[in-house]
């Protein structure tokens, strides 16, 4: 019996002990956030009243907490509501506005995309216009965050735009009222052919479960019994969609995803709670490296439960979780409040990151991720995102391709087309001609394009060193000679991508004719990932293969 009462007075002192040396260590904490903000309120005191010239304040202070902010994690951000339409547009995919996409080229604002039946489309504006003037205030020269500014404002409120078809044209002006602009997180979406039904989702904005349920009805009602998922590209957005999204395909009472913060204490479980209204729907969902968040929770939820295959490339790994508070004068903090496990009890965060400045962001190296399993028993793991269970990627851009597009090669033949051809046929029947294609390379070859960009530069440099170490002269026809056969080139580096320049001016003149909608149609057409998920599903031995639960 003494043993025993010696035995639990040593625990109630080691209990104590281990509770004072807490309560010490959170006594600590909380002197030194006391110290360390009273030394800053000092510091900043003594920098106002001493300093030999006046003091930005709000952008010196907004630096400092951007600054003490970004050595947490790149999601912990404060948001001044100043800056909360931009805020509610990525959340929310609303604002007010006339309803465009702008984009700067050398001093000038142009339109790079006009909404269908928004302001601007009904007052006339079309693709590639250059905005000139809002009211009284110019935008030559000005920041694309600068121009919108200006176009946004107050639903009801009017501007008049002073702009010009092209930079050689005339100016005009009209009046545009500014509305509440809504952008449909689902960019397209339709039937592939008689069975298989496609949607693209572009963000996880709110309320977009309800547009995915829209288009998974409508598209049952012309009779798909297949789907195509594409989150490619899709950066995340709200957990709730993500989770009703799940729904449609999961049945009732299945656990989706989880929440743990601090210690691992569990926050939240997040279930489906309806029944669902495709649950035997076959599946392919598409993921690539731009895939995040929410897109992760969808696609690794379904993966872990293999109620679809996943296809692409291995996702981007954003495993942490955001909320919201309110800061003083109607400013918000976003901040990561925890990480999300999916159903096989995986966490796919990839970098880890620490407030310790001393650590560095670093990713989770694939020798240190730990081995789960699906509902099947197929192995997957954490750390690094969602890798698909089919890898698959359409061709980069590079190149000449590249060079042309940034070069706006393409968008400019496509605003001349769309001049010279103002009625466009239907949809489905537009197509480009060999004659188009030759008409682009006409032009291309007779403008100032540089070829071989990074050549060019190269030899240029080599000119400069050349004459600077006096070996100009002596090297001059062989440096002429190598630029002259670049340029004999140019006509059949054109010719060997004919196939891929077609693809992109056809998206490109489809987006003038019909919108987002129609630039989507197009761009699916070549699209070898989904070509290869349409052979998955004709496939079906195949397909059901890969969900299966592995031989033993």
């Amino acid at each position: 019996m003494k043993k025993i009462i010696i035995a639990l007075c040593l625990l109630v002192v080691a209990t104590t002990a281990i509770h004072a040396k807490n309560s010490e260590a959170i006594d600590n904490h909380y002197f030194s956030v006391a110290e360390n903000l009273s030394i800053f309120n000092s510091l900043f005191k003594q920098l106002n009243i001493h300093y030999v010239d006046s003091i930005p304040v709000t952008d010196v202070m907004q630096k400092g907490i951007n600054g003490m902010l970004n050595a947490i994690d790149p999601y912990t951000v404060y948001i001044p509501t100043n800056e909360e339409e931009n805020f509610n547009l990525m959340t929310k995919g609303e604002y007010a506005g006339i309803g465009t996409v702008i984009s700067k080229r050398g001093k000038y604002i142009m339109a790079n995309e006009v909404y269908k039946d928004m302001p601007a489309d009904k007052a006339g504006i079309k693709n590639g216009y250059v905005f000139i003037k809002v009211d009284d205030t110019s935008l030559i020269d000005v920041t694309t965050q600068k121009a919108s500014e200006l176009l946004r404002g107050t639903a009801g409120t009017k501007l008049t735009l002073t702009y010009k078809t092209d930079t050689l044209a005339n100016e005009q002006t009209v009046d545009i009222v500014r509305e509440h602009i809504y952008i449909n997180p689902i960019r397209y979406y339709g039937m592939l052919n008689d069975s298989v039904g496609y949607i693209f989702l572009s963000n996880f904005t709110q309320n977009c479960a309800d547009e995915v349920k829209k288009a998974l009805l409508d598209l049952r009602s012309k009779g798909m019994q297949n789907l195509i998922f594409d989150l490619r590209n899709n950066p995340g957005g709200y957990l709730t969609d993500a989770v009703d999204i799940c729904n449609f395909f999961m049945k009732k009472d299945e656990v989706v995803v989880t929440t743990k913060g601090k210690n691992g204490e569990v926050l939240s479980v997040y279930k489906t709670d309806k029944e669902p209204i495709a649950l035997n729907l076959p599946m392919v969902v598409l993921v690539n490296e731009h895939s995040a968040s929410a897109s992760e929770i969808v696609s690794g939820a379904l993966q872990d439960t293999d109620r679809s295959v996943i296809m692409g490339e291995r996702t981007y790994g954003k495993g942490l979780v955001q909320s919201t508070f309110p800061v003083a004068f109607d400013g918000q903090l976003k901040v990561t409040i925890a990480k999300y496990y999916i159903p096989s009890g995986r966490c796919i965060q990839a970098i880890k990151y620490s407030p310790d400045p001393k650590q560095s962001p670093s990713y989770i190296p694939d020798s240190l991720t730990t081995q789960f399993k699906t509902r099947n028993g197929r192995i997957v793991r954490d750390g690094r995102g969602i890798t698909p269970d089919i890898a698959s990627q359409n061709d980069s851009i590079k190149g000449l391709l590249f060079h042309l597009l940034e070069q706006y090669k393409i968008s400019d033949f496509a605003l001349n087309y769309v001049k010279e051809n103002p009625t466009a046929p239907a949809m489905e029947q537009f197509e480009l001609t060999n004659n188009d294609f030759v008409a682009f390379k006409n032009m291309v070859l007779q403008s100032n394009f540089k070829f071989n960009s990074y050549s060019q530069d190269i030899i240029v440099k080599l000119v400069e060193m050349t004459k600077l170490e006096e070996c100009y002269d002596a090297n001059k026809a062989l440096i002429d000679s190598l630029q002259a056969n670049l340029k004999q080139q140019n006509a059949p580096a054109l010719d060997s991508i004919q196939t891929q320049i077609t693809q992109y001016l056809t998206a490109e003149i489809a987006k003038h004719y019909y919108y987002q909608w129609g630039e989507m149609y197009h761009i699916l057409k070549t699209d070898k990932v989904v070509k290869e998920a349409l052979t998955l599903f004709a496939d079906k031995k195949r397909y059901e293969s890969i969900l299966a639960q592995p031989q033993k």
